[in-house]
């Protein structure tokens, strides 16, 4: 009898252990989850901040987007690190970066540059901006159909160098953008122009990045 107990102990432990980490990648709230819920949250205090007059306003703004940048990265490596990823997090993770992204592109594009240089150009955000939003858009749809067509198409798709290079020039141009929104009354025009090139650049890279995933999609729809 206490041999066949301590079997069954043995068994009911072993399920126990394998079943730990399905258990665990089910949860719907961990700590990667709720920092990306915070950039969800943090979008509507960076709409209201950036029609605040002054330069508060300016640094409010900046800091609230640095931030998000930030917790962009963090909740990545704290989810591989420390095994905490998720379903859930999976599927919010670049909703959230889509949307804080987006919300700064049309906002910036409400305040056309007042520098004396981009003065005669208030289309000068609204192209790279089209192209981004767009781009993001259109991936989205394009990684919802490759999920439904099976795993070699889904991991075609996934975020490649090229996409994090994009992301980075993306955040670090909208970041010099914000920061220097104010300034642009006479502010430093060296600093905004790089703010505006890294802006082209972060749009062609994302032109670059989806004409790499569709020849990609293609390559296996031949097979």
């Amino acid at each position: 009898m206490v041999a066949e107990m301590n079997v069954r102990e043995l068994s009911i432990s072993k399920n126990d252990r394998t079943s730990m980490p399905a258990i665990a990648n089910s949860k719907f709230l961990t700590l990667p989850t709720i920092l990306t819920l915070g950039r969800v949250a943090s979008i509507p205090l960076l709409v209201a901040t950036f029609f605040m007059d002054g330069w508060r306003g300016t640094v409010v703004t900046t800091s609230i987007f640095t931030a998000a940048a930030v917790t962009d990265w963090l909740d990545g490596y704290i989810a591989r690190k420390m095994k905490m990823k998720s379903t859930f997090g999976a599927f919010l993770d670049p909703v959230a970066d889509k949307l804080m992204v987006s919300a700064t592109l049309v906002l910036l594009c409400t305040r056309p540059l007042e520098v004396a240089v981009f003065g005669q150009l208030p289309w000068l955000l609204i192209i790279p901006s089209i192209t981004i939003i767009g781009r993001e858009i259109t991936m989205s749809a394009l990684r919802e159909w490759a999920a439904s067509q099976g795993s070699k198409l889904l991991e075609v798709v996934a975020v490649n160098n090229l996409g994090k290079w994009k992301t980075a020039t993306q955040m670090l141009a909208l970041i010099i953008l914000l920061a220097t929104r104010d300034c642009s009354r006479g502010g430093p025009a060296i600093l905004v122009g790089s703010g505006v090139v890294l802006l082209y650049i972060s749009a062609g890279l994302s032109l670059w990045s989806f004409v790499v995933y569709t020849r990609e999609i293609c390559k296996v729809l031949r097979r």
